[in-house]
């Protein structure tokens, strides 16, 4: 029993370093990006660089990302049963179509686009869809690979991607000129690059056979009826995320744009990604522990272990608030340039929104474990309508800062109903065995 134990704290604590690397080299790449990207661009280019992601968003948010988390979910289901060859070629199905979605809605932009007079914005609009079809593939690879725990190789491709983003970007504006497409061009580089990867360390950890059927497999209807959920809100939750920088457009000006930007890669994106390396580490474990979320004693070891961790989420937020309230001014002087450090004072309350909606992200992670996805349509929608309704209201009367207020009201409101709803339903206190 002792030699078990030991042999799990282990292999524990070898993920738990692997994911930490990851999780390190992804966030000073990000934040080297940063430095690089507002030398390279000023304000209102970056402000082109930030609207035009918002249709990458739209993508991952209402097309790619519930496939994407379904085809997480059901890896471990899929090992149980020793039915992996299936639950590929289904997730290899769902992908496809998605990728048909997101060419008709490419088509539909850039035909209005055309139709509106916006030729100017073709271009930006159609790298940012081509970056989105293969980060969408890139997140599905991933997903298995967490699933499958394969922690050294999410740590690796974590932190490529982060680095060849830099590389690449300054590569195509050095050929092309400084300018948010060229930086979009260069972001889809690194991304094939980092997909193609990710696919021969799939075929390394699931050799790929032929699977002779003409018939929809299970696995797809299933992972289909987990995921539909995450794309109905999706497109909620994207208009939320892209409503502010879209709000500010209206109401002040791309410059504005720009300078939220810069905040929110600063502020809100290293608290969401430090939390969300909680969540990578724990996911899978989730996943393992809970099944198909029919066993009760199950299902409460994964609640009360999900409640341990949003708290510890939620510690890291406020230290994180902490240290930005006393040092914004000097992070600002290091990883920007200096047309965009009039703002660093808002820097802590971004970092106070992005942890309190991660912390509510955890909780979310128990549900998808109870396979509840459904349960959270209503807090993912009514809560992203009122954040729409905060941005604009904050855009309209105080611009900037009112923008940033929205977020963290926002925020605020979203951890609130996601504690209720995951933590309220009644569970069993004591567990007869230990999970394997």
């Amino acid at each position: 029993m002792h030699s078990s134990n030991r042999s799990r704290y282990y292999r524990l604590a070898k993920e738990g370093v692997w994911i930490i690397v990851g999780q390190i080299a992804s966030v000073f790449g990000t934040l080297v990006l940063v430095r690089v990207l507002t030398e390279h661009l000023d304000p209102t280019q970056y402000g082109h660089l930030a609207l035009g992601l918002t249709v990458t968003g739209l993508v991952n948010q209402a097309v790619m990302g519930g496939i994407t988390a379904g085809i997480g979910r059901f890896y471990s289901i899929a090992a149980e049963k020793q039915d992996l060859q299936r639950y590929l070629w289904a997730s290899s199905q769902l992908m496809v179509y998605a990728t048909a979605v997101v060419v008709a809605i490419g088509f539909v932009l850039i035909t209005g686009l055309l139709w509106l007079g916006y030729s100017q914005w073709m271009g930006l609009a159609a790298a940012a869809l081509v970056f989105s079809i293969l980060s969408g593939y890139n997140s599905s690879l991933n997903g298995i690979q967490t699933a499958a725990r394969q922690r050294p190789v999410v740590a690796l491709h974590g932190g490529l991607d982060a680095w060849l983003k830099i590389v690449l970007a300054v590569g195509v504006m050095l050929w092309l000129g400084s300018s948010s497409t060229a930086v979009v061009i260069g972001y889809t580089l690194s991304s094939l690059l980092v997909t193609g990867s990710q696919f021969i360390f799939l075929r390394r950890l699931i050799p790929l056979q032929g699977i002779q059927t003409a018939e929809p497999t299970p696995w797809a209807r299933q992972m289909w009826t987990y995921s539909w959920p995450f794309s109905t809100w999706g497109i909620f939750t994207w208009i939320q995320q892209s409503s502010d920088r879209w709000a500010l457009e209206a109401f002040s000006n791309t410059h504005e744009v720009g300078l939220y930007a810069v905040l929110f890669q600063l502020g809100y994106t290293p608290i969401a990604l430090a939390t969300g390396m909680v969540m990578t580490f724990v996911a899978p474990i989730f996943y393992q522990r809970a099944g198909d979320a029919t066993d009760p004693s199950r299902n409460a070891n994964v609640h009360r272990l999900a409640l341990r961790i949003a708290l510890f989420s939620l510690l890291i937020t406020l230290i994180g608030f902490g240290v930005a309230l006393g040092l914004n001014e000097w992070i600002f002087r290091l990883l920007v340039a200096v047309e965009f450090r009039a703002v660093s004072y808002l820097l802590p309350w971004m970092v106070l929104a992005g942890g309190l909606f991660a912390t509510g992200q955890m909780m979310a992670l128990k549900l998808m474990s109870d396979m509840k996805t459904a349960t959270m349509s209503q807090v993912k929608i009514i809560t992203a309508l009122l954040g729409v309704i905060f941005s604009i209201y904050g855009a309209s009367i105080a611009g900037l800062c009112g923008v940033v207020g929205a977020l963290v009201a926002f925020s605020v409101l979203y951890l609130a109903w996601m504690a209720l709803i995951s933590f309220r339903i009644p569970f069993v206190v004591e567990i007869s065995s230990k999970p394997q």
